[in-house]
């Protein structure tokens, strides 16, 4: 089993480009796992759960293996939308906006991607914002 704080390395050659593919963005390693950000501001963070630290996520969703989470920033408005059905999304028990995802198999990327650049958008500069690409149906 990895260290805690391990990022199994497939899920993080999917997200990297997703996350370094946006203006400005650099990768960190962070109190546990890996962050990205923009200036100082954490646009997603993944980490390999620890099951000895209090770490707040829905524990009854998990089965033997520690699970993988992404936590992100979601427009305030969406937040319930997102984590209102349940797995793979929680809502974090900090910020007004911030939701988490479990990583896996079951994966829909494409979605991922277009998570982390709204969380992008919601964490850059505006004129950064601006630079990205949002499709139509979106924006």
């Amino acid at each position: 089993m990895s260290a805690p704080g391990d990022v199994r390395p497939e899920i993080l050659e999917r997200l990297r480009p997703i996350c370094l593919g946006l203006p400005e963005t650099y990768e960190e390693p962070a109190w546990i796992g890996v962050r990205w950000r923009i200036r100082q501001r954490t646009v997603a963070h993944v980490y390999t759960a620890d099951p000895e630290r209090n770490l707040l996520y829905p524990r009854h969703l998990i089965a033997d293996e520690p699970p993988t989470l992404m936590t992100f920033r979601v427009p305030a408005e969406d937040l319930l939308g997102l984590t209102g059905s349940g797995f793979p999304f929680f809502r974090a028990d900090w910020g007004h906006n911030v939701a988490g995802a479990f990583l896996g198999d079951h994966t829909d990327w494409t979605e991922i991607a277009e998570l982390v650049t709204d969380s992008y958008c919601e964490m850059a500069p505006r004129f950064l914002a601006a630079r990205v690409s949002v499709p139509p149906d979106r924006a």
